[in-house]
């Protein structure tokens, strides 16, 4: 499997809103777009248009990763993944995908913290027995450790749904930089899971609202 850096985004994105906001699942192509280029957890943010989305579509659902569904009386096509079935996976599984998809190379720490609305791993053993069993998938490894880095206190883990990992940028002989003051990445990632869980009670809201309004006008 080789999906393109648009698919693999409208993929993740589909995944996480089944799983973090079921109420407004499957998505149509607005909706699609806006998940996709939303600003809070995602990295790098993008600014996809429909074009491009929907050449993405095409691309998975030739792979039978994505189908389109219809409500009952509505012209509105909606798209909904099919990569668990797929792929035999389970929510631990789909969850750490969806959010190394959205958010590239991350820690296990990273990935427990920022796959808490989807998935709850109880401890980071847990987070690491999921990715092993992603990485002995018997379709074909799914993941894969990238090696620590200089300046870096873990390894990262990533996804393979795009090829192969691609290699560690080399160090370079440069002067030396100064050293700035720690982040505390658990810190910054629990911020933005809780600016993600406002963005996503929002949509929420809009949708009961909007199913509201079309029941008093019906």
């Amino acid at each position: 499997m080789e999906l393109s850096p648009p698919a693999q985004r409208v993929l993740g994105a589909l995944i996480e809103k089944e799983l973090a906001t079921p109420n407004g699942y499957p998505l149509s192509l607005n909706a699609l777009r806006n998940a996709t280029n939303q600003s809070t957890n995602r990295d790098p943010v993008t600014d996809y248009d429909e074009p491009v989305l929907r050449e993405a579509l095409t691309e998975l659902s030739g792979g039978d990763l994505v189908v389109t569904r219809y409500a009952h009386g509505s012209n509105t096509p909606k798209y909904a993944h099919t990569l668990d079935d797929h792929l035999e996976l389970d929510t631990s599984g789909v969850s750490l995908l969806a959010v190394l998809m959205l958010r590239g190379p991350q820690t296990v720490g990273e990935l427990r913290t920022r796959t808490e609305r989807l998935h709850r791993f109880p401890e980071l053993s847990d987070v690491h027995e999921a990715l092993e069993r992603l990485r002995t998938h018997p379709f074909g490894a799914l993941v894969a450790e990238v090696p620590r880095q200089p300046g870096q206190k873990e390894g990262r883990w990533c996804h393979l749904l795009g090829g192969e990992a691609a290699p560690a940028a080399p160090a370079t002989d440069g002067p030396p930089v100064a050293a700035s003051a720690p982040i505390d990445d658990g810190r910054v990632a629990a911020l933005q899971q809780e600016v993600a869980e406002l963005r996503d009670d929002v949509e929420t809201l809009q949708l009961e609202l909007e199913r509201l309004r079309r029941f008093v006008g019906a």
